[in-house]
């Protein structure tokens, strides 16, 4: 049995349809990011999920339980742990009220462990915590119970990085266990830290689910690299590359835009007679400066790294950068641009 099956799932709130027949699953043991930018309608799949809202059209189940049947989804909402966007508690009581109160309701096997993971200040009132100590009291309320089921609205907002590692190598011990996460973000690092297979929604369309794997290659990387001469995109004109962006040294200096000259020089005191690093530096990994016009370009890939460099050894390398793509660029690239 799926820990989620979402079927048809609509939600038209008239002037905005948030959801539109969008149909998916996610296996028990899985950790499912759920992907899109803002206003893509994330928030009102999760809303649904969590019972808080009817669909308009469609449905879904929750740990076999229809979401719609409020008596059937209590049942299952004692073996799910949520955690919202912005979460948010009574400010006048402390991080430990607040804690003790959700333990109460729902139990709290694993409260102490958590608060040493997350450690929220727990004996400080709320109104008096920052944004990411809130974040992490709704992390410890959230898995306190040990719940079966994780569903949870960008989990990682607020936090610091060594916080969201705490986290996404939490997550990771979690799935060992067998705890099922569906977890919304934007965030493509977290994702592809934590992740196992991914949906993609557009205007409350899912235009995909894949492995994340296939997703990283899909995104590829954004290349940057400077070479000697006038090049043109051309050059470039290799299966994998997308968006090809040049300019010359000229044309970043009319534009207000240069990245620097071509050579650097050495301090005005230097000797080239008795010093052999004085003089002008070559940027291009042979012993003459390079003269000339230098070109930037700019593109994102996703072909084979071996042809690109077969092609870069062609030219006169002076820097290159290679960086993992951002999320919005698989938007971009594969889905039409971004939402209304």
């Amino acid at each position: 049995m799926a820990a989620i099956e979402v079927e048809g799932l609509t939600k038209d709130y008239g002037e905005v349809l948030a959801n539109d027949d969008v149909t998916f699953s996610v296996a028990e043991g899985e950790v499912f990011g759920y992907l899109g930018p803002n206003g893509a309608g994330k928030t009102t799949t999760i809303r649904t999920l969590m019972g808080f809202q009817s669909p308009t059209d469609g449905g879904a189940t929750v740990l076999g339980h229809d979401v719609t049947d409020e008596a059937d989804l209590i049942a299952a909402k004692r073996r799910i742990g949520y955690l919202p966007a912005n979460p948010a508690f009574d400010e006048d009581v402390t991080g430990r009220e607040i804690l003790d109160l959700h333990g109460e309701i729902k139990g709290e096997q694993r409260r102490e462990e958590l608060l040493e993971t997350f450690d929220p200040p727990v004996d400080r009132n709320v109104r008096d915590y920052s944004t990411g100590n809130v974040q992490k009291l709704g992390l410890v309320q959230a898995f306190m119970h040990d719940p079966d089921l994780v569903i949870m609205d960008e989990p990682t907002s607020g936090l610091d990085p060594l916080m969201q590692r705490a986290f996404n190598e939490f997550v990771d011990v979690e799935k060992e266990r067998g705890l099922t996460v569906f977890l919304s973000s934007h965030v493509l690092s977290e994702v592809r830290r934590v992740c196992d297979r991914v949906g993609i929604l557009r205007g409350g369309r899912l235009a995909t689910t894949e492995r994340v794997e296939d997703l990283l290659h899909r995104t590829g990387k954004f290349v940057r690299v400077r070479v000697a001469g006038d090049v043109g995109a051309t050059a470039f004109d290799l299966d994998g590359v997308h968006d090809v962006s040049c300019s010359t040294t000229a044309e970043r200096s009319a534009s207000g835009a240069d990245s620097g000259d071509s050579t650097v020089d050495a301090p005005a005191d230097a000797d080239p007679a008795s010093d052999p690093s004085a003089g002008d530096v070559p940027l291009d990994g042979d012993r003459s400066p390079v003269d000339g016009p230098v070109t930037e370009c700019t593109f994102t890939f996703t072909g084979d790294v071996n042809a690109l460099l077969d092609r870069l050894g062609e030219l006169t390398l002076i820097d290159l950068d290679v960086e993992e793509a951002p999320l919005e660029e698989v938007f971009m690239r594969f889905y039409g641009g971004p939402d209304a």
